[in-house]
């Protein structure tokens, strides 16, 4: 049998991820979301009208809703009973899971995309029906910081879901374990010292706010933190995928 390309094939988990109505609505969910809070930061009281501010505005939905496309996508073998099928056109289930990771972050750079976009339309939608002044400039390291902070989101959801294969409780633990991480390292002072270090959600703050202007320890809580969150839980889920057993019903 003939190889399946490996851009067909993420092309393929890619439509999975529009064709379901979860992954659809989800996606439809995160724009009005993200419209929503632009609108309230534009119009609602004194407001924050720069594009730069608006711009950072949208990082909250993306953050929050985002991860969880990653791991709709990267659950749907299982949720849907499709495993079956999928591992019997492409028995190499390590090829199918990097599919899925690389059609997820394609998803999160359109997305991003769709953020931005909609922070200039509100921005100048502000500039153009109040007395606003139009305020444009942004850090070139804002922007590409963001996108890779955007990827990252996508990346640490499709390792959570490869690794749990369970969409409830791949949301749960995406959500609760750095939560709960980032609220120990607050109350521990042994740890609080080193929390960049260990810490994704602490070592990537710097990103959105000018990944240009960050120092080369920075970059290196980001490497630390990103190996622990994010590589870590997707060598295993890749593993998982490799070796679980695949049930039809």
């Amino acid at each position: 049998m003939t190889a399946i390309p490996f851009a067909r094939l993420t092309l393929v988990e890619w439509r999975k991820q529009l064709d379901t109505s979860a992954g659809l609505w989800l996606l439809i969910s995160i724009a009005l979301v993200t419209a929503a809070v632009l609108a309230v930061m534009a119009f609602i009281g004194e407001g924050a009208t720069s594009f730069e501010a608006l711009y950072f505005g949208t990082s909250t939905p993306m953050a929050l809703l985002l991860p969880i496309v990653g791991i709709l996508a990267a659950t749907s073998e299982w949720s849907q009973r499709t495993g079956l099928i999928t591992f019997t056109l492409e028995p190499r289930r390590t090829r199918v899971g990097l599919a899925k990771l690389v059609s997820a972050l394609g998803s999160g750079i359109v997305f991003f995309g769709v953020a931005v976009f909609l922070a200039a339309t509100f921005h100048l939608a502000v500039v153009t029906f109040t007395d606003a002044t139009a305020a444009w400039e942004i850090p070139a390291g804002a922007l590409w910081g963001g996108l890779l902070l955007t990827a990252v989101y996508m990346a640490q959801g499709v390792a959570f879901g490869a690794l749990i294969q369970n969409t409830a409780g791949a949301i749960v633990a995406f959500f609760a374990l750095p939560t709960a991480f980032t609220l120990i390292g607050s109350l521990v002072g042994a740890v609080r010292d080193a929390m960049p270090w260990i810490d994704l959600t602490t070592a990537t703050e710097p990103l959105l706010l000018d990944a240009g202007a960050m120092t080369g320890e920075q970059w290196a809580h980001v490497a630390t933190a990103s190996a622990i969150w994010l590589l870590l839980p997707l060598a295993l889920g890749l593993v998982r995928i490799a070796r679980s057993e695949i049930k039809s019903s």
